[in-house]
C-alpha cells in the first residue's frame, strides 16, 4: 500500500499544478470568484478521480499532458459538486477537507458561482485542441462528462438523494442513487483513459465494469466511514446520515454486511482488469484502499 499512497501523492501534485495553471487569477473584480474556485478546488483531497485517469490513460500510452488536463476538468466537476452540496439548500456543511466550506469562507452566492464556474471551464479544457488533437476525442470526452455529470448522472442521483430525505428508500434504490451520485463520476474516471487511447470495446467496457464495482465499493465505505470514522479523521462531519434518518448501505445491510459487500466488490472491480496483460497493479491495490481507507 506504500507504492499506492507515493503514487496518489505523486499524481496528486501534478493535477494540482495542471490546476494552478488552468485556474490563473485575473485583474479585476471577477478575480474574487476564481479565488473561490481554487480554495475549493486546490484546498487538499486525495484526487482518486484524477488518478484513475492519470493511470488508465497509462494502460494505453496516452501522453501525460493530455491525461492531465482531463484529470483536472474531472476534478473540478467533482469540486464543483462538493461546493454545491455544501450549501445551505443541500447538505448545510461547514467543513470540508478539515477546513472552512466555500460558502462559509466566502458567502452563499460566491460559491454558487464558483461552482458554476468550475463546471463550465471543465468543459472549456476538454473542448481545447491541447487536451487531445482528434475532435473526435474531445468530443467523445465532453459526451461523457456530460453524461456522468447531468440529469443521467451526478446531478440525477444528488436528485434522488434528496427525495431520501422525506422517504424511505429500499436497497435496489439506495445502488442506483449511489451508482449515479458517485459512481458515474468514477466510470468516466476509468473510461477516460481508452477514451484517450482509441481502445477496442473489449479493454473499455472491462475499465467501465472496474468504475462500476469501485464506485459502489467508494461509496459503501463513505457510508461505514459516517458510522466509524471520527471528524478529525473525515475532514468533515460524521454521523449526518443517521441524524437525519436517511437510509444507507450501512442502515440497510448492518455493519457486518456492509463490510463484506465492500470487500466483495473489490474484488470483483479487480478480476475486471484481467483482460489486460500489465500495468495494473496500481489500479488493484486501489480498490483495497478505497475500502479500508479512514478519510
Amino acid at each position: 500500500m506504500a507504492e499506492l499512497k507515493q503514487a496518489l501523492q505523486a499524481e496528486a501534485k501534478a493535477v494540482d499544478h495542471m490546476l494552478d495553471l488552468l485556474l490563473e487569477i485575473p485583474d479585476g473584480a471577477e478575480a474574487r470568484l476564481v479565488e473561490a474556485m481554487r480554495y475549493s478546488v486546490l484546498g487538499g483531497g486525495k484526487r482518486i478521480r484524477p488518478f484513475l485517469v492519470m493511470m488508465t490513460s497509462r494502460l494505453f500510452g496516452v501522453d501525460d499532458q493530455s491525461a492531465l488536463r482531463v484529470a483536472a476538468a474531472l476534478e473540478m466537476v467533482h469540486c464543483y459538486s462538493l461546493i454545491h452540496d455544501d450549501l445551505p439548500a443541500m447538505d448545510d456543511d461547514d467543513l470540508r477537507r478539515g477546513r472552512a466550506t466555500c460558502h462559509i469562507e466566502y458567502d452563499d452566492a460566491t460559491a454558487i458561482l464558483a461552482g458554476d464556474a468550475l463546471l463550465t471551464c471543465a468543459f472549456e479544457v476538454l473542448a481545447d485542441e491541447e487536451t487531445h488533437q482528434d475532435p473526435n476525442v474531445r468530443l467523445k470526452l465532453i459526451s461523457e462528462l456530460a453524461k456522468a455529470s447531468g440529469m443521467n448522472g451526478m446531478v440525477g442521483g444528488q436528485m434522488i438523494d434528496l427525495m431520501a430525505e422525506t422517504r424511505e428508500l429500499d436497497l435496489p434504490e439506495i445502488t442506483r442513487l449511489q451508482r449515479l451520485k458517485t459512481g458515474a463520476l468514477i466510470v468516466f474516471a476509468c473510461k477516460a483513459g481508452a477514451i484517450l487511447g482509441k481502445t477496442g470495446e473489449l479493454k473499455n467496457h472491462a475499465l467501465r465494469n472496474y468504475g462500476h464495482d469501485l464506485g459502489l465499493a467508494f461509496q459503501i465505505a463513505d457510508d461505514l466511514l459516517d458510522v466509524e470514522a471520527s471528524v478529525e479523521e473525515t475532514g468533515k462531519k460524521v454521523g449526518k446520515d443517521a441524524e437525519r434518518g436517511k437510509a444507507t448501505f450501512v442502515s440497510l445491510l448492518g455493519l457486518e454486511r456492509a463490510h463484506e459487500q465492500a470487500n466483495m466488490l473489490s474484488e470483483q472491480a479487480c478480476k475486471h482488469l484481467d483482460v489486460f496483460d500489465k500495468g495494473t497493479d496500481l489500479l488493484r491495490q486501489m480498490t483495497h484502499y478505497v475500502v479500508n481507507r479512514r478519510s
